[in-house]
């Protein structure tokens, strides 16, 4: 449910981020019109949430696509799609049903959640920093923040994980039920590689 929740909006902004920063590591990466895909078997989206009771639950989305743009300008920009009926709660088949259910994502009618970064410069994934773009939940779209750690190797993206996270609130998506039973603040945090061009 972490996954679904608010957390997950910026989690996700966090990940598109990470994979934008990765761009910059390629050598082709420069090259304006160039779009880089990210490496979804050596990448992970991933939540966390608490429950009223102390409880910490932890959740990832199994099936999710995005790229990283280089513009004409030299910065880069990030798209990710994650497919909300692919949400799994660890461990917690009932906590799974909650999250794809009509109180949280709803992915009978909302399948997709939406993430377009603002263009940013092509050293955020190597220096680190915040990345902003807009998160589409439920039919809300707002602007969120992600955290983009500092890379540790000469390549982020390619040699090493560029990590990102960032916190969103469930209510702030219409997601705000079962607010009796689970926190309102989900973290995302994000490890992304992308496929290097050829």
């Amino acid at each position: 449910m972490a996954h679904a929740a608010g957390s997950a909006l910026r989690t996700l902004a966090g990940l598109c981020l990470s994979a934008a920063c990765a761009a910059p590591a390629f050598a082709s990466a420069d090259v304006p019109g160039q779009t880089l895909l990210m490496d979804l078997k050596r990448s992970e989206i991933g939540f966390s949430l608490k429950t009223r009771w102390g409880q910490q639950l932890e959740g990832r989305f199994d099936d999710w696509r995005g790229d990283i743009t280089v513009l004409a300008d030299g910065r880069h920009q990030v798209r990710l799609i994650l497919d909300a009926d692919s949400v799994e709660i660890i461990d917690s088949r009932a906590y799974t049903r909650i999250t794809r259910g009509p109180g949280v994502f709803d992915v009978a009618r909302y399948p997709e959640v939406r993430f377009v970064s603002d263009p940013f410069p092509s050293t955020l994934a190597r220096d680190g920093g915040e990345m902003t773009g807009i998160l589409s939940i439920r039919g809300v779209q707002r602007r969120e923040t992600f955290r983009i750690s500092p890379s540790q190797c000469a390549r982020p993206g390619l040699d090493c994980d560029v990590i990102g996270e960032g916190d969103v609130r469930r209510s702030q998506y219409a997601m705000d039920r079962w607010g009796y039973a689970l926190a309102d603040q989900v973290r995302f945090t994000l490890r992304i590689r992308a496929l290097e061009s050829r």
